[in-house]
């Protein structure tokens, strides 16, 4: 395959996206919007391993997790292929400049979640891998050795938030959006549109709002990877999905490319 495909970041909510229908139905106009990939290379706030670690390349149980949800979504399901063949080229494309290890860990909620959403029918292959460290510079540099593989038919996902500060949620009907939350997601919007990578490494000092909207920074980080993905050859950044869940929690969605 020649042609390039997008790379993406996505706001993925908790196992209740999937009770949302207005949400799950966005996920999956854009996966129809999209080409359909080869397989999936996904990045999620919940894993994080050093050195760089790639999950099970059979398919294995989900990782359940979350606790605290009722007993239907620990019985959720998503049995899609494994993707043996991606994992050699991650092991090809890092091999030479870092250590890279296998698990036997199966997809997080960070990562089936959405997928579920996007490709209902779990006949997409997916590769996790683990995000080494939280460090912005890390993870552009690891964003960006991946970039070959968006030629070859591979969907890279960052999967998290852009904003993530649980205990701001209200959960009350018409939860009015704090202005630290607001501040922050535009400040966002108009770095990632404008490609601007010395501000967007830098968000934990140049960010308006940054430390309410992210007392911890797993669930903002994916979306560097992502860009670093695309910094190479650069096209129009999107966001196929926009607006706010539970006031604070912005469900802004990034497409590169």
């Amino acid at each position: 395959m020649t042609d390039r495909l997008p790379a993406i970041f996505l706001a993925h909510g908790s196992p209740f996206l999937l009770d949302d229908a207005e949400w799950v139905a966005q996920l999956g106009q854009w996966a129809r919007a999209l080409p359909l990939p080869r397989a999936v290379l996904m990045l999620s706030a919940h894993w994080e391993q050093k050195p760089v670690t790639i999950s099970a390349t059979r398919t294995v149980p989900l990782v359940y997790d979350f606790y605290g949800f009722p007993a239907k979504y620990y019985q959720v399901t998503y049995p899609a292929p494994a993707a043996p063949q991606l994992a050699q080229r991650v092991r090809d494309l890092l091999g030479r400049t870092q250590p890279v290890i296998e698990s036997d860990r199966g997809l997080d909620h960070g990562a089936y979640v959405p997928l579920i959403a996007m490709y209902p029918e779990a006949d997409v292959p997916v590769l996790q891998v683990s995000l080494p460290n939280l460090d912005p510079s890390t993870l552009f540099e690891l964003g960006r050795a991946f970039a070959p593989l968006r030629r070859e038919g591979v969907l890279i996902v960052g999967s998290g938030f852009l904003t993530h500060n649980l205990r701001a949620m209200d959960m009350s009907p018409g939860a009015a959006t704090p202005a630290w939350a607001s501040d922050f997601d535009a400040w966002t919007a108009d770095v990632l549109a404008r490609q601007d990578v010395d501000q967007l490494l830098d968000y934990r000092s140049r960010a308006p709002g940054v430390r309410m909207a992210l007392p911890t920074h797993e669930h903002f980080v994916p979306v560097i990877a992502a860009a670093g993905s695309a910094v190479d050859e650069p096209g129009p950044v999107s966001f196929p999905i926009t607006g706010y869940y539970f006031g604070s929690l912005t469900k802004r969605s990034v497409q590169f490319g």
